[in-house]
């Protein structure tokens, strides 16, 4: 039987790299190829001799590489086992990852559980990216209100009722669990287990006792707030991104350690609100992983605001004087003394592994308890898969969604799908927002590139002149020998919806000078990529409005 075969190819610069890239797949036995190196693709007929792991053979060595290998989705999954087997795929956790696993299972006509132990949509819509941004806006409105940059427009902020705050935030929380995740149950036919599972045996599960039989089983389970070994810390009831989003009492004052998205993020939110805040990071830098220009910007900007920020700074002891909490940091040579009326551990998420019976399960985990997996979400048992925070895969939910579709598939189907995240966004939902797509400048040092780097500060873009708002800056990171975009990292009011216009740019291999070249609208701030690209060769203030 002829099957379409498509494949996701990285590496291919030029009109050349098609010829190349299609030998490689003819002589692998794929027919009526066709490449196309600007989108990454290859697609052809397999008559039943095409050997993907003969055509990676053949370009090894090469720039090229095959990161993933798809059929369309008319294609039969997998049989089950055995008839006497409950379901096809089962899958433990019922987040983003589970919901998208099993659509896409449902999809290729399979059938499909899902088990829950707790409330049904996972981090995201419950306690994580929802809730937050839901509480997010409208305190940089309230900020905002009170803080107008227009001459002759008087603006003022009133209070701030806490209790009708989280009351609506809890009802949109609600209305979206629903919405997308219990209703879509019946729409798709997946059944739901109410239960705590654990893997018995490698091909075994149980949920409260009961086993429940598959072909196939994805780990889905997300992860949870994790904390640092500090002295005296259980005993000062701190808060974590989970509770700091039920708090119903705005905190007259409030230490946040951790000054990565998810604290500064929360920490902003209080501040905005009009918290007195102050950050701990043990890092050298706030935003860590962002470019060292975005890191003393956003410091800058905190402190403009009347924060506190102490980087490179360790949490040595922790407790409760009354309602009073504090704690102790060694910063530099001195041991300095904090105290608020919260404290908000906001240190990172581990993956919830525990008493998931992983061992008898035969199923590896790394040092901080993730479950690894390889670029197909493969774990070291045959039979199962895993995708989301609950992997070594970076802890974004369109990650997860991403990795449960392509899980499933090779799960029921053998597709040998694989992610490929050399495009993949982050943003972190601060006043000005940062977003970041590919290499940061030192990453790409290390990878061999030869570099070459931009940096726009926001006072030569108009759209922030416009706003009266310059605080930012927009850096991109490219290969000086071929111009080719590896990375670009945005400081800005909306720096989020900017960022995508990068990540098309990236998944077609663009060079700076063909992002120059495109149209931008004038007076957005998308706008900020164009002036970025056209710095490498000009100086953006000498140049008209709208000049190439």
């Amino acid at each position: 039987m002829n099957t379409k075969i498509t494949l996701d190819v990285t590496g291919m610069t030029c009109d050349g790299c098609e010829g190349h890239v299609g030998d490689a797949l003819a002589a692998a036995g794929l027919a009526d190829v066709s490449v196309d190196w600007r989108r990454g693709f290859a697609a052809g007929t397999d008559t039943g001799s095409f050997d993907a792991a003969k055509a990676a053979e053949a370009l090894e060595g090469s720039n090229y590489e095959i990161v993933s290998v798809s059929v369309p989705d008319d294609e039969p999954a997998i049989p089950k086992a055995s008839e006497d087997q409950d379901y096809d795929l089962l899958i433990l956790g019922s987040g983003s990852a589970a919901f998208a696993a099993a659509i896409k299972a449902k999809d290729l006509g399979a059938t499909v559980a899902i088990i829950e132990k707790g409330t049904i949509g996972g981090t995201c819509v419950n306690i994580g990216c929802v809730p937050s941004k839901a509480l997010l806006r409208p305190a940089e409105l309230y900020h905002q209100a009170g803080h107008s940059p227009f001459a002759g427009v008087e603006t003022s902020s009133g209070g701030v009722d806490m209790n009708a705050l989280i009351a609506s935030k809890d009802e949109l929380v609600g209305v979206l669990r629903q919405e997308k995740y219990a209703n879509l149950l019946d729409v798709y036919d997946i059944d739901l287990i109410q239960g705590t599972a654990r893997f018995t045996g490698p091909d075994r599960v149980e949920v409260d006792g009961r086993p429940v039989t598959a072909g196939r089983f994805l780990i889905s389970t997300g992860a949870s707030s994790w904390v640092p070994p500090i002295e005296g810390l259980d005993d000062t009831r701190y808060l974590t991104s989970t509770t700091a989003l039920e708090l119903t009492e705005l905190p007259g004052d409030l230490i946040v350690v951790g000054a990565n998205a998810i604290g500064l993020e929360l920490g902003q939110l209080f501040a905005h609100l009009g918290t007195k805040v102050t950050w701990v990071e043990a890092l050298d830098r706030i935003a860590p992983f962002e470019e060292p220009e975005v890191s003393s910007i956003m410091r800058g900007h905190l402190e403009a605001e009347g924060a506190r920020v102490y980087e490179g700074a360790m949490a040595q002891r922790a407790g409760r004087d009354g309602d009073r909490v504090w704690l102790e940091i060694e910063h530099g040579d001195s041991t300095t003394h904090l105290e608020a009326d919260q404290l908000l551990m906001a240190t990172g998420r581990r993956a919830n592994t525990a008493n998931l019976g992983l061992d008898a399960a035969g199923v590896d985990t790394d040092a901080r308890g993730a479950v690894i997996v390889d670029t197909g979400l493969a774990t070291s048992n045959p039979l199962v898969w895993a995708a989301g925070d609950v992997t070594t895969t970076p802890q974004f939910v369109y990650v997860a969604a991403a990795s449960g579709n392509i899980a499933a598939e090779n799960a029921l189907r053998g597709a040998g799908r694989t992610i490929d995240l050399r495009t993949m966004p982050r943003v972190t939902f601060t006043t000005p927002s940062i977003a970041s797509v590919g290499l940061t400048e030192e990453a790409a040092h290390e990878a061999g590139h030869p570099v070459m780097t931009s940096l726009l500060p926001l006072n030569a873009v108009p759209r922030a002149l416009v706003n009266r708002d310059t605080t930012g800056v927009v850096k991109l990171v490219a290969d000086e020998s071929t111009g080719e975009l590896l990375g670009a990292h945005v400081m800005a009011e909306g720096a989020g919806d900017v960022i995508q216009a990068a990540v098309v740019a990236m998944s077609y291999h663009a060079t700076v000078d063909e992002i120059a070249a495109m149209f931008h609208p004038y007076l957005t701030m998308a706008e900020a990529l164009k002036l970025a690209a056209q710095t490498f060769n000009k100086d953006v203030k000498t140049l008209s409005c709208c000049a190439t």
